[in-house]
């Protein structure tokens, strides 16, 4: 204990310091995206800032001394700040718990895009390193023995986790005026502040049991709908499936010009003016990024809507065989294809397609021939592999599920391979003249491909949608936030085939496109395809971001869905 009036002068001196700069630490991770005093709401920031300080005086109470604890701080602070400021400028949303199982896809496509950071990003950078720098100075530590320390840093830990059970409450976030709606992360995230969002987030990892789950009354619903309606009996075709990456028509964004048409074959497609053709527009759940939630959509019928925003089923939900449409050909006799021109470890896919029924899987390490365009595979390149899938297949019908890699962001570097040709008027913006261009390729490759399927004497048929558009920065030129915010969610779809189908527009949502895909062709379906078809009578959208409904709509039926959805992911015995 300090016994003269200097030393207790000088403990308060560093008490006080040591009180300031967690909180200081905190607005000024914040500064990285905004301006914290101006859009954090004031008990919000409150909040942060005693997150801040339980957990820097818990560092200092185990590491001793302060300029340790402190510093520690400042890094993750830091560092904290600067991932969540390039995860919001190249996906458009904030950085969230379930994003740390994302770190070996993340690392895998870093390289394609620009981390040059802006005026702000600098500065802010340049002021927590002088921080981490002057704390060299600060010489206040605890000459305690460690057992004597770990009482208050338990202390402090219980404390923290009890504050972030707290903030997780309901009551709690009305009373306080904390922003609870997970389905605009950016906002959530604008008003309550990183730290506080974060920790209201991992409330979210795990999902919850729907209110009166119960596996078997899951499994005696889908009894109800074992009835099928379904004509083909003898032949089926071949479904060949292709998930665009970031293929949209951002034309429905808002009226600009070009110098040429950037998808002419598909804006054929979405006038009717291509035979045996089903189109519309298809809602998805992702915007900028975070394709494998599109597919997890697609492949299983279950929907974003009922997990956590933000969240990667691929990673977080997918650890045992899951109902889907792969698994469900499979009883069909189809031989079933996972194929991607990318590293077999993005998004997990080498564990979850097997786990979805994909038997065989292609991956960037099984193609032979590679071309590229700018630093990916190709979508000529892509698509001849599936030209040679096809032509080797056995006498069993085959289905294969392809996900692309050509037209991945980012779009700001120039590449000696590819020259964008699609100009915009009135914008000289690189990065939608890019995008645009290699929509264009993408749509030459897809016209020829339905040429050579054209001249198949096998029944072929070629479904084809995009993930998602491209992040807010790409399409900024054309669109405005404050517009319509669900049609950054939506893409252009079609269902062809060499063959006579019914010829129909109509828009949907990914978790229904499998069952209705098999109701236009005819063919037998799941219980589960056979409930969603059902549901979208009532629902004909349903995506974590927009829910259609009609007159008729019961929300017994919702309730429902996401009853049999958990039982899909998580209590689901494989036959």
């Amino acid at each position: 204990m300090p016994k003269t009036k200097k030393e207790r002068i000088q403990l308060a001196v560093n008490i006080l310091i040591a009180t300031v700069v967690p909180a200081m630490l905190f607005y000024l991770m914040e500064f990285y995206e905004h301006n914290p005093f101006v859009e954090v709401r004031a008990e919000a920031q409150f909040f942060n800032v005693l997150i801040f300080e339980l957990i820097g005086w818990g560092l200092f109470f185990i590491c001793k001394k302060a300029m340790i604890s402190l510093r520690i701080l400042s890094i993750c602070a830091m560092l904290f700040g600067l991932i969540n400021h390039y995860v919001m400028k190249f996906r458009s949303t904030p950085f969230v718990p379930w994003d740390i199982f994302s770190i070996k896809t993340a690392k895998s496509v870093a390289g394609n895009y620009d981390f040059t950071p802006d005026v702000r990003t600098v500065i802010v950078t340049v002021l927590f390193l002088a921080v981490i720098a002057g704390l060299q100075f600060f010489h206040f530590q605890i000459e305690l023995k460690i057992y004597y320390r770990l009482i208050p840093f338990a202390a402090c830990f219980l404390l923290t986790i009890l504050f972030a059970k707290l903030l997780q409450d309901d009551e709690f976030q009305t009373k306080h005026y904390l922003y609870p709606f997970l389905f605009t992360p950016a906002y959530m995230t604008k008003v309550n502040g990183m730290t506080v969002t974060f920790m209201m987030n991992l409330e979210y990892v795990h999902v919850e049991k729907p209110a009166g789950y119960h596996a078997d009354e899951a499994q005696e619903i889908l009894e109800e709908y074992d009835d099928d309606d379904s004509t083909v009996t003898e032949e089926y075709p071949n479904i060949i499936v292709i998930m665009n990456e970031a293929f949209s028509d951002v034309g429905i964004l808002s009226d600009f010009q070009t110098n040429e048409d950037y998808m002419p074959f598909m804006h054929r497609v979405m006038a009717g003016e291509v035979e045996n053709t089903i189109h519309g527009y298809l809602n998805v759940s992702v915007c900028g990024g975070n394709t494998a939630n599109t597919e997890f959509e697609f492949l299983t019928g279950n929907t974003m809507r009922f997990l956590p925003t933000g969240s990667i089923p691929y990673q977080q939900y997918v650890k045992n065989e899951m109902p889907s449409l792969a698994r469900f050909l499979k009883t069909l006799g189809y031989e079933t294809y996972g194929m991607h021109p990318y590293y077999a470890s993005g998004w997990d896919r080498d564990t979850v397609y097997p786990l979805l029924g994909l038997d065989h899987t292609v991956f960037y390490e099984d193609w032979f021939y590679r071309s590229y365009l700018r630093s990916y595979i190709s979508d000529a390149c892509d698509f001849d592999m599936i030209r040679q899938v096809y032509e080797k297949n056995s006498d069993s019908p085959l289905f294969l599920f392809n996900v692309t890699m050509q037209n991945h962001g980012s779009y700001s570097d120039a590449y000696e391979n590819f020259h964008p040709n699609v100009t915009i008027s009135g914008s000289s913006q690189f990065e939608l003249s890019q995008y645009l261009s290699l929509i264009q390729v993408t749509d030459r490759e897809l016209a020829d491909l339905i040429e050579y399927f054209k001249e198949q004497k096998e029944k072929t048929v070629v479904v084809f949608f995009g993930d998602h558009q491209p992040n807010d920065y790409t399409v900024r030129p054309i669109w405005s936030a404050s517009g319509d915010e669900e049609i950054r969610y939506q893409v252009p779809y079609m269902i062809w085939a060499n063959y006579d189908i019914p010829e129909k527009e109509c828009d949907t949502s990914a978790n229904y496109l499998a069952a209705q895909m098999l109701e236009d062709l005819g063919m037998p379906r799941s219980k589960y395809q056979n409930f969603l078809l059902e549901l979208a009578k009532q629902y004909p959208i349903i995506s974590s971001v927009r829910m259609e409904q009609t007159d008729e709509a019961q929300q017994e039926m919702l309730d429902t869905y996401q009853k049999l959805q958990y039982y899909s992911m998580f209590d689901y015995k494989a036959d």
